[in-house]
């Protein structure tokens, strides 16, 4: 089934800005699926229409084919939201937070209780829970928003920037429960600028551009896409490289170099030339980031 389906998407401004420009875009249940574009490509646009806090110009979106317009009393039962800005009333007690929350869905308060404690345990938040968010740091009210996006058990959420500002140790320990959640079947769908989490994390991508789709596919076929690869190659010891010119080789230090190859060149190529310098191979990886270099080339065109 489809998490979400959106067709023929179109945002103008009162200003004459066209955030969005018939955008077509699926996702289907239970994909880890990441939005990716510079700030001001519409990615915030298109998670406000799907949560109704921005009204769209035309176009159709649907939640696990719940129609937003239509009914979207019943579409946003499905559908909890991190947004990029903190939003939280910095005067009222963590655990009070999820607990209010959940009554906006008709959630009884004792089954609330319940889902909130479990919630700030899992997030490392529960010695926080008669605190309030004017007293966190920036790391636990990222993590305190996820909780209140997850109080009601929704079946997509939508993930906008949510580990700015958080530190590496915590931003694992988020995303290892994200992981968690996709795979109990929840549908996610991120936002991030943090491209290596991405190629890591997600199954699927698309890539927007001035209000338009310009790619999507399976992260890995993106990468796929990139006309050259970067290598690592560790050695027992560099030697001149002057023979390995054609390849263009970087020596990083005594025992290691670092190599782009082109479509039309192959790591046994490379190799094969490595061994006539004498030098000892031990290791060779992809260097990583790959989408990262793919998401720069394609804004710079």
């Amino acid at each position: 089934m489809k998490a979400i389906e959106i067709k023929n998407l179109t945002k103008v401004y009162a200003n004459g800005t066209q955030a969005l420009k018939n955008v077509d875009l699926e996702v289907v249940e239970g994909d880890f699926f990441a939005l990716l574009g510079a700030n001001g490509a519409g990615k915030t646009t298109i998670i406000g229409i799907v949560t109704d806090l921005v009204k769209k110009t035309s176009g159709e979106v649907k939640i696990l084919g719940c129609d937003i317009e239509r009914d979207f009393s019943k579409a946003k039962k499905f559908i909890g939201v991190v947004p990029q800005e903190i939003n939280l009333n910095i005067f009222e007690r963590v655990i009070d937070i999820l607990v209010t929350q959940a009554g906006y869905f008709g959630i009884p308060r004792r089954e609330a209780s319940v889902q909130a404690e479990m919630l700030l345990k899992r997030l490392g938040l529960w010695e926080k829970r008669f605190g309030v968010p004017r007293t966190l740091s920036g790391g636990m009210k990222r993590r305190l928003m996820i909780a209140r996006a997850l109080i009601h058990k929704p079946k997509v959420l939508f993930l906008d920037e949510p580990t700015a500002g958080v530190d590496v140790e915590i931003r694992h320990e988020m995303w290892k429960y994200l992981r968690e959640l996709n795979g109990e079947g929840l549908t996610i769908l991120l936002t991030t600028h943090y491209l290596e989490e991405v190629e890591q994390m997600c199954r699927n991508a698309a890539i927007i551009k001035g209000g338009e789709i310009i790619m999507c596919n399976s992260v890995k076929k993106l990468v796929q896409f990139m006309d050259t690869e970067v290598y690592v190659v560790s050695v027992q010891q560099t030697k001149d490289v002057s023979s390995l010119q054609h390849f263009k080789p970087k020596v990083l230090d005594e025992t290691t170099l670092e190599v782009e190859l082109s479509r039309q060149e192959t790591i046994h190529d490379f190799v094969l030339a490595l061994t006539k310098t004498g030098m000892i191979m031990t290791d060779i990886r992809p260097k990583g980031h790959r989408l990262e270099k793919l998401f720069l080339e394609v804004l710079n065109k």
